[in-house]
């Protein structure tokens, strides 16, 4: 069994490499200057209007659905108490919604937020339908962080006179803190790597966004846009080379953000 164990991470380890290796043989090389343009043309193919708006659409969705997850896990696990069937309801609605397709989740956008509400195509309504996407993973991560918080924390903050609302928010929270942020780390992951849904609802517009009403695509709609076309399949690699890049600085800013909170919290 240990050389199993072994065995099935290394394996893990090596499919990794060999795909980060992959990609970034086949981009680097087509990382020219003009693919760093500000404005989108059919020479340049510029990767840079897609970036912006995936940094924006990524903040939009996390706004939204970071409070609400939170929040909703804060009442499941510190206010449900025994009523046990309302839990297990939640929680098979929250699996539910975890285990449809983002196509799916793309045509309700569309036919919601474009068609119903008449936002039409847009950043804001790509945003709302991935935060959509995006909840039950924040909800269920920040859920198990904070039941993974020893009830003594609790009861030693109740024997001091604080209040139901002072130990959540000031001492169940802060312990909670690495495994939310586990979740929006999987969150953004799941934002910045969607298409589907993006399609139906953000638009394919290659240019930078004025407002919040207009169409965009993000990275990885703009990489798919390159390659169905058949003609820049050497700029789509590079774009897979600038997204690999984006979360992997986003993951680890957030585990920056972690750790530096953590350190604060036990200085002070």
């Amino acid at each position: 069994m240990k050389i199993f164990v072994y065995l099935s991470a290394a394996i893990t380890f090596t499919v990794l490499i060999l795909l980060i290796a992959y990609i970034m043989i086949k981009g680097i090389p087509h990382l020219k200057p003009e693919f760093f343009s500000l404005h989108y043309t059919s020479d340049n193919v510029s990767f840079v209007p897609a970036l912006i708006t995936t940094v924006i659409m990524t903040a939009l969705a996390l706004i939204v659905a970071v409070p609400l997850g939170l929040f909703a896990a804060i009442y499941l696990v510190e206010y449900t108490g025994k009523r046990k069937k309302l839990v297990g309801m939640i929680r098979l609605t929250t699996e539910t919604l975890s285990g449809i397709p983002s196509i799916v989740y793309g045509l309700f956008g569309m036919l919601f937020f474009v068609n119903t509400l008449e936002i039409g195509f847009s950043i804001l309504a790509g945003a709302a339908t991935l935060s959509i996407m995006i909840l039950p993973l924040i909800m269920r991560t920040a859920e198990e962080a904070l039941k993974s918080v020893p009830d003594s924390f609790r009861e030693g903050s109740f024997g001091l006179g604080a209040g139901k609302l002072r130990t959540i928010f000031h001492v169940v929270l802060p312990a909670a803190v690495p495994g939310i942020m586990a979740g929006i780390i999987l969150a953004i992951g799941r934002i910045v790597g969607e298409t589907a849904a993006l399609m139906y609802t953000a638009g394919t517009v290659a240019k930078i966004p004025k407002s919040l009403f207009d169409s965009a695509r993000t990275l990885s709609v703009h990489m798919y846009s390159l390659s169905n076309e058949g003609l820049y399949m050497n700029q789509a690699y590079a774009t897979a080379v600038i997204l690999l890049v984006l979360v992997i600085v986003m993951n680890a800013a957030s585990g920056a953000f972690a750790k530096k909170f953590m350190k604060g919290r036990d200085n002070g």
